[in-house]
């Protein structure tokens, strides 16, 4: 006969696909009610009805639909931080992995228009989202901190006692250009308007103003 314990952990690991399952049918139900509806006026009751799952069910999972945004955030900020990675991790030239950065960054916007709208929207009125989008947000300028510090041409260009305080400003105007396209708002709701224009921005600040001519990154030894 099978221990007490045998069965309990028999049925953890069997619940364990369907917790995730659920989780997941929430996450994606909310992403796409995001794409048509203001976070704002969005209830539990449309999530449930949306993801096909119980109040109880939910509310095990999840402690508020806030809390339900915060996850969709997080994913989005980590794909997001994965299209910075050409620029910040020193992988190719720098005014081209800006560029490349910066397109990226249009797109995951494109795709998570809903979801990070809805952030920007309120964070400003609620105190855990507050807290959550100014640390997501950060994440971004420290690594622009580092990698403008670390860099040969841009670090002593704009000194030691401006370069987190230039990061934080080039942060911050992407994210503000990034929701007025996703909002629609001209011109930036032309993709290439908007690559372009944030891409000198960068570029210029960073390097001057027309970019100067930068040799390739050094490998590491």
């Amino acid at each position: 006969m099978a221990s007490g314990r045998t069965v309990r952990s028999a049925r953890r690991s069997a619940a364990a696909p369907a917790s995730a399952e659920l989780q997941e049918r929430i996450l994606s139900a909310t992403r796409e009610l995001l794409r048509e509806s203001r976070f704002d006026s969005l209830s539990v009751a449309d999530i449930l009805d949306a993801a096909s799952v119980s109040r109880a069910s939910f509310y095990f999972y999840f402690p508020s639909k806030q809390a339900v945004l915060a996850d969709l955030v997080r994913e989005a900020v980590a794909q997001g931080q994965q299209a910075a990675r050409p620029w910040t991790d020193r992988e190719q030239d720098p005014v081209s992995a800006l560029r490349a950065g910066v397109t990226d960054g249009a797109r995951l916007w494109r795709d998570n228009a809903g979801v990070l709208m809805a952030i920007v929207e309120s964070w400003g009125s609620d105190e855990q989202l507050r807290e959550l989008w100014l640390e997501q947000m950060n994440l971004f300028t420290e690594a622009a901190t580092a990698r403008i510090e670390s860099d040969p041409h841009a670090g002593p260009r704009l000194g030691a006692s401006r370069t987190r305080a230039v990061a934080a400003s080039l942060t911050w105007m992407g994210e503000r250009l990034y929701y007025l396209a996703a909002a629609g708002v001209p011109p930036f709701d032309d993709e290439k308007v908007l690559i372009d224009i944030l891409t000198t921005a960068w570029t210029s600040i960073l390097y001057g103003d027309p970019p100067q001519e930068l040799p390739p990154p050094r490998k590491p030894d």
